[in-house]
């Protein structure tokens, strides 16, 4: 470990010493632009595998990146003392690698992606994927200026929206997400659409072998619109859920979810906030799903203090089913979240909760950053029980009344070597509340996690 963690530091060095100007690059990869290059008659090595022309038509051309991340977890009291009362360190690897390819209105875009998993016990198909196709699509420009770009995308691909609690890549967890879809978008200067049809992958461990996954459908529209007076930005998207079966702790079968919701943001300037709805209906083995969340986020950053601190409030309110037995269920399905949604080693999941989360962050210096965060969390209905970040029942709420679930402590240390690595440490310590004490062994749990991580 110590030999990798030492030559992605040498491969961000070298790339940061031959870099002329300073790369971007996006949460989305395929959204990364190099087009900047095509200018450059004086380009590196680096800046020419960025910039590959193809002819001497400017639209031709092609780019080739990739990333590696390491990161080391040492843990004790696996869930909550249930699992293993033990220290347990392990050493999760994921490297992923891409060609993007443009020929005028058609563009194709091929990732491959390898997650590993060392030292870890009984490793997910999240944790460990050998090797396989991550993504791979093509690209048809119906419309494409500089004003307004209307594109039609077919094949395996990455899918985020709005703030990542519906619809994300799994940045978190080891594996990312990607679903084998369709999806027509249209985007200008104010307001962007899109229209999917996907089914999500489901990771398997071996080399080549995440196939076509016939087991579950998602579909459906999501629109952002900008420069919207007094709030800023509104997203507003209707999104459909069938799987053959899904499991909660009041309902067992195929599934059928519809979710309507809206989200109001401001992520410029010292305040920034998030707010959003969500309402979800359908039908699981003759239930009726009635279940829903609101969520909160606010926060300022005091620019003219010293390290300039950012104060923030996050509360969240998500449904959890109210009476066991009838013919109704009110757990809310998070559907394709930011796995690392409660910090890096993710324990609990976005269903059946409320919680409260105040935070602070400060810019220690150009490279270092130091976060905080506190998060107090409940169950939002007795009756039923504790879910985690994938919906896997972690703990029944069939006999016991216990609603808090306990408190969480987090701090995260950043290191910015350059524009190409990066380094976290985190650290996290989760105090049992009375309702994991009652249903299990109900052990405090601790993690530290150290995370480098290179892009070129």
């Amino acid at each position: 470990m110590k030999n990798t963690f030492f030559l992605l530091l040498l491969l961000g060095i070298f790339f940061s010493a031959n870099a002329q100007q300073k790369p971007v690059f996006q949460k989305l990869r395929y959204e990364d632009d190099f087009k900047y290059l095509k200018a450059d008659s004086t380009k590196n090595f680096y800046e020419k595998i960025k910039y590959i022309p193809l002819s001497l038509n400017e639209n031709y051309y092609a780019s080739v990146g990739g990333e590696a991340r390491l990161q080391y977890t040492y843990t004790v009291n696996d869930k909550w003392g249930d699992e293993s009362d033990e220290g347990d360190g392990y050493l999760l690897s994921r490297y992923l690698l891409h060609a993007d390819v443009h020929l005028g209105i058609f563009r194709t875009f091929f990732q491959l992606q390898s997650s590993l998993a060392n030292s870890k016990t009984d490793p997910s198909p999240v944790d460990e994927n050998l090797l396989d196709i991550h993504q791979a699509f093509l690209d048809i420009d119906f419309i494409r200026n500089e004003k307004q770009q209307l594109t039609l995308r077919s094949g395996r691909q990455e899918l985020m929206y709005g703030s990542q609690r519906l619809v994300a890549v799994r940045e978190g967890p080891n594996s990312r997400l990607a679903f084998d879809a369709v999806k027509l978008f249209y985007k200008n200067n104010t307001w962007q659409t899109d229209a999917f049809f996907t089914h999500p992958i489901a990771n398997k461990p071996g080399t080549f072998n995440d196939s076509f996954n016939e087991n579950a459908r998602f579909w459906g529209s999501y629109t952002v619109i900008h420069k919207v007076p007094f709030i800023q930005n509104i997203d507003l998207y209707y999104l459909e859920l069938w799987k053959s079966r899904s499991v909660f702790n009041d309902a067992i079968g195929e599934e059928n979810r519809q979710s309507v919701g809206t989200r109001i943001w401001k992520n410029k300037g010292n305040w920034k906030y998030d707010f959003e709805g969500v309402y979800q209906f359908g039908t699981i083995n003759e239930k009726n799903i009635s279940a829903w969340t609101i969520s909160s986020f606010a926060c300022y950053t005091f620019e003219n203090l010293k390290y300039s601190p950012e104060i923030g409030l996050k509360t969240e309110i998500i449904s959890g089913d109210k009476t066991f037995g009838d013919n109704q269920l009110q757990t809310f399905n998070p559907l394709y979240p930011r796995g690392a949604y409660f910090g890096l080693v993710a324990l609990i999941g976005p269903s059946n909760l409320i919680d409260i989360h105040p935070s602070i962050s400060l810019t220690l210096s150009e490279k270092w950053g130091l976060g905080i965060d506190y998060d107090i969390f409940w169950r939002q209905t007795v009756s039923d029980g504790l879910y985690a970040p994938n919906m896997q029942l972690l703990y029944s709420g069939e006999n016991t009344t216990k609603r808090f679930i306990g408190s969480q402590l987090i701090s995260n240390l950043d290191y910015t070597a350059n524009d190409y690595l990066a380094f976290t440490l985190e650290t996290g310590w989760f105090n049992s509340g009375s309702f994991l004490k009652e249903v299990g062994t109900g052990k405090d749990y601790f993690y530290a996690a150290l995370t480098a991580q290179f892009k070129f």
